[in-house]
């Protein structure tokens, strides 16, 4: 089929190079004319496990381009997918202006019936009032659906060729056989629902998933208070198929692009129809102090951090990206920073994204053991395989107050005590 996709971002570039490797004719089209020179010559916006290849391998076989254009590009197309950004207001609201901005364009534009999908997140009813802003240029045959991403950063492209299911909400029987064909070749279970209901279904998907580590998080303060480990409760509890151990991790709490967005949009609608949805507000206000609860553990160790050297292992929100919207760690070295702390970070790619941030306010390292130097405190921030393993013997002797405090349990503490480190985590005594 002839696809176009409108939003180069994370869900709208792995979509297209994994709907071209799927055999179909792909347009992706932003406006940034830089990212779109970028891309048309191998260079990828952003880092993401086999992006590159994907992206060079079908550009080289002609089944993926890239543009700037969606009016010289939209004639004969079957589907398009709309995947441009949702950010949150202040508010909490989605901002839905560039998805509208797109529909506007759309509508201007199309000059046959086409399949129009969201795929960005967009809460229930912006169907709706996408439809209105096409019909009110384009009068002609069309259907609206919406077709909600479940992608992970740093599994994005497994995550689209081998998902868990895949949601396809439309009251068209043409549009719903038109979707099923598209994704036919993807072996999962396949949720055929109106439009209100998938747009719930990733709202509701996300919200749970970040009520499951806010509660985890709880509990992790109830074990530190009475002797009990997570770990071993998470393990526990994740053998009960009715539970399972995903997203059972305690630690400094969830940030990134999404669950912090969503969790706080959906809180929204659910407010503006007169629902208080109490739960999601503990979730938001549970994640809020987790990372503070971190921090007094660290003021609790150091006392005044006025001139303290301070090592940091992670700056993206999470392994295997360089995202660091909403990341956790870049708000804790912000306060670091304002109580007089030296920092010192390491990120395996998330350094150059977090200078943007943070400027040269702090110190850039090489290494994890470098940024470990002379540190009378290394903290861990994210969950990275480079720091899961990293032999501690090397930091023997190499920092002036061997403390180590893990926001993560990445580490066995008897392991580290008995190198002569001082280590705390979270959840476990």
């Amino acid at each position: 089929m002839r696809i176009m996709i409108i939003g180069a971002g994370y869900v709208g570039l792995v979509s297209s190079a994994c709907f071209a490797e799927l055999g179909h004719n792909v347009v992706c089209v932003d406006t940034d004319s830089e990212k779109i020179k970028g891309l048309n010559q191998g260079i990828m916006p952003f880092f993401e496990p086999g992006i590159k290849d994907l992206v060079s391998a079908n550009l080289l076989a002609a089944r993926l381009q890239f543009s700037l254009s969606i009016k010289d590009n939209i004639n004969n197309v079957d589907v398009i997918f709309i995947c441009v950004g949702t950010p949150p207001k202040k508010t909490g609201q989605a901002d839905l202006s560039q998805v509208f901005q797109a529909a506007e364009e759309i509508g201007r534009s199309i000059k046959q019936y086409a399949v129009i999908v969201t795929k960005s997140t967009v809460p229930v009813g912006a169907a709706k009032k996408i439809r209105k802003i096409i019909s009110a240029n384009y009068h002609s045959e069309y259907d609206v659906a919406s077709c909600p991403e479940f992608l992970r950063e740093g599994t994005a492209i497994k995550d689209f060729m081998c998902p868990d299911r895949i949601v396809i909400g439309t009251e068209s029987l043409r549009a719903r056989e038109w979707l099923v064909k598209l994704h036919e070749k993807i072996e999962c279970p396949k949720i055929l629902t109106e439009i209100a209901t998938a747009e719930m279904i990733k709202y509701a998907s996300n919200a749970f998933l970040a009520t499951k580590i806010s509660f985890i998080n709880e509990v992790a303060n109830v074990c530190e208070l009475v002797g009990a480990d997570v770990e071993r409760v998470a393990e526990g509890m994740g053998y009960d198929k009715r539970i399972g151990r995903a997203f059972l991790n305690a630690g400094i709490g969830y940030g990134g692009s999404c669950f912090p967005k969503d969790v706080r949009a959906l809180h929204h609608i659910a407010e503006e129809n007169g629902c208080l949805f109490q739960l999601l507000k503990a979730v938001i206000e549970v994640n809020s102090q987790q990372k503070w609860l971190f921090y007094k553990k660290i003021k609790t160790v150091l006392g005044n951090l006025e001139e303290k050297s301070i090592g940091v292992w992670g700056l993206s929100f999470k392994p295997e990206t360089d995202d660091i919207r909403e990341s956790i760690a870049i708000e804790l070295i912000e306060k670091l920073i304002e109580d007089g702390a030296k920092v010192k970070v390491y990120d395996p790619v998330a350094m150059a994204n977090a200078q943007k941030v943070l400027g040269d306010r702090v110190g850039y390292c090489f290494s994890a053991a470098y940024a470990a130097e002379a540190a009378d405190a290394l903290l861990i921030m994210t969950e990275w395989d480079e720091f899961r393993n990293f032999d501690f013997n090397i930091l023997r002797g190499r920092m002036r107050q061997q403390v180590v405090i893990d926001g993560r349990n990445l580490y066995d503490k008897a392991v580290l005590s008995s190198l002569g480190f001082n280590y705390l985590s979270v959840g476990r005594q």
